[in-house]
Formats: structure tokens, C-alpha cells, sequence
């Protein structure tokens, strides 16, 4: 592992802004850049706001927003990965039907983003009872 962070927030939309700014931060270090273009970080800082907000509008629905969001970024070489950590409810994503093109329906849609944007993608229930969402791309 070449560098790791973490970072804490409540879980309130309000500071996505703050999370996805501390992910620019994080890959403007030469470190990343080293790797690869700017076009697959704004791809995984998409999927870490789509991870985020899920957090918040699905996992911790029904939480007081100073319910803590946990998340892990790793840079390896040739390889990032994001971890996003809540404490709600697990879900099933195989569950999720995808929907059919041209189709419009409510909500549903962003584990299909999500999977679109990284390598890997993969949402499971941890041993603490927190569920972990981590994203996985190479770089």
C-alpha cells in the first residue's frame, strides 16, 4: 500500500461537498497522478458521491443524521480503493432488478452506476454490523 486515509462525517448530504473535496485532495497528490488521468478520478469521485448519498438517503434513512459515515481510501500500486462504512440496515444489490433501457422509474439506479464506474464493486455486512461498500478501480 502506497498511502491511506480516513475521514468521519455525519451522515447529512450537506457535507458531500466536503467528502468528494477531500478525495480531490487525496488524488492530487503526485502519487495518483502517477498512475493515471484526471478522466478516472472524476469517475471514482462519482461513485464516491453516488456511495456517499446512499448512505445517507438509504442506510441512514431512518438515523440521526450525527450517525457517522466511515471512509477509506487506498492507493496500491496500479490500484485505488474507496471503502464507505454505515450503520444501517444491510441490503441485497443481486435483489435489484436492473432497470430496462429507455425505461424511467424511481430511484434503483445507482448500484448499476456505481458497477459502470469501478472495477469492483462489492456491498457487505461486516462483522462490527456495520455494512461496507468498497470500490475498486486500477489506476
Amino acid at each position: 500500500m502506497l498511502r491511506l486515509e480516513r475521514l468521519k462525517v455525519k451522515s447529512d448530504l450537506i457535507v458531500q461537498a466536503q467528502v468528494q473535496k477531500w478525495f480531490e485532495q487525496f488524488c492530487s497528490n503526485n502519487i495518483c497522478h502517477k498512475y493515471s488521468s484526471n478522466h478516472q478520478f472524476y469517475r471514482l469521485n462519482l461513485a464516491l458521491a453516488e456511495g456517499f448519498s446512499n448512505a445517507v438517503r438509504h442506510a441512514h434513512h431512518e438515523l440521526p443524521t450525527d450517525t457517522t459515515i466511515e471512509i477509506e481510501l487506498a492507493i496500491f500500486d496500479g490500484k485505488i480503493e474507496i471503502r464507505i462504512w454505515d450503520q444501517g440496515e444491510p441490503f441485497n444489490p443481486d435483489a435489484i432488478e436492473e432497470p430496462e433501457p429507455g425505461t424511467l422509474r424511481e430511484g434503483g439506479y445507482g448500484w448499476f452506476l456505481l458497477r459502470r464506474l469501478a472495477d469492483q464493486v462489492v456491498y457487505q455486512r461486516c462483522r462490527d454490523g456495520r455494512n461496507c461498500l468498497l470500490i475498486s478501480s486500477s489506476i
